[in-house]
């Protein structure tokens, strides 16, 4: 990185940097309360409000929210008359999965070669620190330009809409010129990328039963409906034969124009195993940032030790579908609801229950927000230019700021690229490219407000 007293002040702060983060990793905030104690999480929104109040923020508060979760908020004034810019990120975290598997454990900033490993490093407090490392360089170089509100969510990861409900009864707390999400990241190690689509999502939960109770399989095995077998056929039907999404209704042809993401990159991110198959058609783009994408999520069955010969008598499955842009998620929801009902076998019960929903998100690339951080990542990133890429994942947030605020310009940014491995085993964020885009971040508030 060239040197610049921005990067120079990012540069001295980074071991402070990791060691709050080391901090805040070790909170165990999962938003499920049926897995992890709500304390944990309102011990990761107190360490916040505290760091906040420690940069002189203003009007710090935890927001409870009507999901029965706590946001943060603050605002940092800036000079009479400046603009005003929201930065987002969010304290909540996916739950570890297998600690097991976890090559350190997960809930503790570990240093293995040359990355800092642990639950919610990149995915999203990480996030979260970037936008304390950029703050710092503005004040240690003549200060901050603008107004900062600052949001951190407790609850994105469960998709359970508490911030969404709570700005839209709140619409003034949140009022920005420029929206700053820190929850997304670059194409690839090295390459600054600005997410300019997201996917929705919807979660639905389907319930299938056949029996009043389980029975023999030798007794009525061949002519009792069996439960579980009919929940597979009905999973089956939302993939063609070469794995594409088909959920009746649901357009699954739509293409992506920008950066291009190539099988054998893809392969490489994804860890293919050799021999298996990609899924679905048209390119990688296509399939992962602007097309439907069904997964089954989890099965409620028996497990293979301990099973009985029996033919089961009820069983269930929650589905996620991540929803192409400009697809609303409700009515997306509603034909997948009808697909699963059409698609049961055998005459067998069907119910279905929705609990999760975000609406998907396209960005308006050509507003003046857009060329300040161009000029800012050509700093931090010396010899890059910014990319424009989309993401498979959801921020159900962001479609909600935009309907409240339309006049906002709204940029995706963070530190989630690929070998972060978000949501799984051993994730992890680069060092480097949390210096690099807190310098970003910093350059663009510094080149926003001159603009």
């Amino acid at each position: 990185m060239s040197s610049n007293p921005v990067a120079e002040t990012v540069a001295s702060l980074l071991p402070r940097a990791k060691a709050e983060l080391a901090e805040l990793v070790a909170f165990q905030s999962v938003a499920d309360f049926t897995q992890f104690p709500r304390s944990e999480s309102e011990a990761a929104a107190n360490w916040i409000a505290e760091a906040l109040r420690a940069e002189g923020f203003t009007d710090v508060a935890l927001l409870d929210t009507p999901d029965g979760t706590q946001s943060v908020y603050g605002c940092l004034p800036g000079p009479e008359g400046a603009k005003t810019v929201l930065l987002y990120a969010h304290y909540d975290v996916q739950p570890p999965l297998n600690e097991s598997g976890w090559t350190t454990p997960p809930f503790e900033l570990t240093e293995r070669g040359g990355r800092w490993y642990g639950r919610g490093a990149a995915d999203c407090k990480g996030g979260f620190i970037m936008h304390l490392l950029a703050l710092r360089a503005l004040k240690a170089n003549g200060g901050v330009p603008v107004t900062v509100k600052v949001i951190v969510e407790g609850s994105e990861e469960q998709g359970t809409g508490g911030l969404e409900r709570y700005a839209e009864q709140h619409p003034e707390l949140l009022a920005a010129d420029t929206i700053v999400i820190g929850d997304a990241g670059n194409f690839r190690v090295g390459l600054p990328t600005v997410t300019t689509s997201l996917r929705g999502m919807t979660l639905v939960r389907v319930r299938v039963d056949t029996l009043a109770g389980n029975l023999h399989s030798g007794q009525f095995g061949g002519a009792a409906p069996d439960a579980l077998a009919a929940l597979i056929r009905v999973l089956d039907s939302l993939r063609a034969e070469d794995g594409t999404t088909t959920v009746d209704g649901l357009d699954a042809a739509a293409g992506w124009e920008g950066l291009e993401y190539t099988e054998e990159q893809f392969r490489r991110d994804a860890k293919v195993l050799e021999g298996v198959e990609l899924i679905g058609d048209g390119s990688v783009a296509d399939r992962i940032w602007t097309r439907p994408a069904v997964t089954v999520l989890g099965i409620d069955c028996p497990p293979v030790i301990g099973a009985t010969p029996s033919v089961q008598a009820g069983a269930r499955a929650l589905i996620s579908l991540r929803v192409p842009p400009g697809v609303d998620a409700a009515e997306a929801t509603k034909l997948l609801q009808a697909h699963l009902e059409a698609h049961t076998p055998w005459g067998a019960r069907v119910g279905t229950e929705q609990i999760g929903q975000g609406q998907a998100f396209s960005a308006d690339t050509s507003s003046p927000a857009y060329q300040a951080m161009a000029d800012a990542m050509a700093v931090a990133y010396p010899g890059q230019s910014m990319q424009y890429a989309g993401q498979g994942g959801s921020i159900p947030l962001c479609n909600t700021l935009a309907a409240l605020y339309p006049r906002a310009e709204i940029l995706l940014i963070g530190l989630s690229e690929p070998e972060a491995q978000i949501h799984a085993v051993d994730e992890s964020v680069s060092p480097e490219e949390l210096e690099r885009l807190s310098v970003a971040e910093a350059l663009f508030l510094r080149n926003y407000a001159a603009g």
